[in-house]
């Protein structure tokens, strides 16, 4: 995820007391007129390079990929504190990029002060260019107040993304999606073996999944995001749509489960009705594993035989899972970028 490396935010009070505290050290190694001048560059140019440090450190969410940006926006929705204006709320990457422009005011602010001041302490004697110098500080933490929240709201994010599990767009996906208690998180466990990852979304309290199948030299994504399609769109709040949103420009195929022996809590009716609805909402194909084969009684066979499913298996006995695994990897054709040859 491109999130994962950007740099810690510092609040507005740990910018101002590093500016100054690294002024002061500048201006014991000097005296007079010069050490105003250094105290005075030094103070501003830490504000002004944090500042643009902050800025420049966040991807241009214009370029990214369609999921990890809306992966974001959801989650930024999820994490910060949407600011209210009069024609309604600004919210999710809205308001992180307007908190970013802010902190980039700042610095333009800052270096603006540092100039104006530093040729009136050049004209000054010692005392007065001290003057000139405290005013600036003084002005400096002023501008440093203005974008509080923005510093801690450009903070919150980063903490919330960097932590995201390591999905990518560029690697072909099945997601796996069913209702709660289905059998997609021992799906995901049993076709990856050991090698799922497990990380919490923060829009969802429970874990998704995040594990690699390899076929033909070709590395293969199972997701499993609970959450997010295991219920209808009515019943999602607006930060799970947003998620959902992510996740149809992330799979190429959804492997959807169903329990025909209801021992998961929800009528066969409810599952169908939700598969259906993600046949119509996702343009990759949406493929039936009916699971748990091994609880279908009798009594339900007859129910069980009649779902429209491509594959059936149970992920406790295994029975069946690595032709539903098979199906959808071959539903998710990948073409891996061949390099031109070279001209000899």
């Amino acid at each position: 995820m491109i999130y994962e490396d950007l740099p810690t935010t510092p609040r507005a009070e740990e910018l101002v007391d590093k500016a100054f505290s690294r002024a002061a050290r500048a201006g014991r190694a000097k005296q007079g007129r010069e050490a105003q001048e250094s105290m005075l560059r030094t103070a501003c140019n830490v504000v002004a390079d944090n500042c643009d440090n902050v800025v420049q450190s966040w991807p241009d969410f214009r370029t990214v990929e369609p999921f990890a940006s809306e992966i974001a926006d959801a989650v930024v929705r999820r994490t910060t504190d949407p600011r209210q204006t009069d024609d309604g709320e600004q919210a999710g990457l809205d308001a992180l990029r307007a908190s970013l422009s802010e902190v980039s005011w700042a610095a333009r602010q800052t270096r603006s002060i540092r100039d104006e001041t530093m040729s009136k302490v050049y004209q000054s004697d010692a005392d007065t260019a001290r003057k000139h110098r405290k005013q600036a500080f003084a002005r400096v933490a002023d501008v440093v107040d203005e974008v509080r929240d923005d510093l801690r709201r450009v903070g919150a994010a980063r903490d919330a993304l960097k932590d995201l599990p390591e999905i990518r767009p560029d690697e072909p996906t099945v997601a796996v999606a069913g209702y709660p208690n289905v059998g997609k998180s021992g799906f995901v466990n049993r076709v990856t073996r050991a090698s799922n990852e497990t990380a919490a979304y923060p829009f969802t309290t429970r874990a998704v999944q995040v594990g690699h199948v390899e076929r033909d030299r070709v590395r293969y994504q199972i997701v499993d995001t609970p959450g997010v399609l295991d219920r209808p769109a009515a019943e999602r709040n607006d930060i799970e749509r947003q998620a959902e949103s992510a996740v149809r420009h992330l799979a190429d195929v959804v492997l959807f489960l169903v329990d025909a022996s209801e021992s998961c809590g929800y009528p066969l009716s409810a599952q169908l009705r939700l598969r259906d609805e993600l046949r119509e909402r996702f343009d990759a194909p949406v493929l039936t594993a009916r699971n748990k084969t091994d609880r279908e009684d009798e009594a339900r066979a007859g129910t069980a035989a009649d779902v429209d499913a491509d594959a059936a298996m149970s992920v406790e006995t295994g029975d069946g899972v690595e032709a539903a695994l098979e199906l959808a990897l071959d539903a998710a054709p990948y073409e891996p970028e061949i390099p031109p040859s070279r001209q000899e």
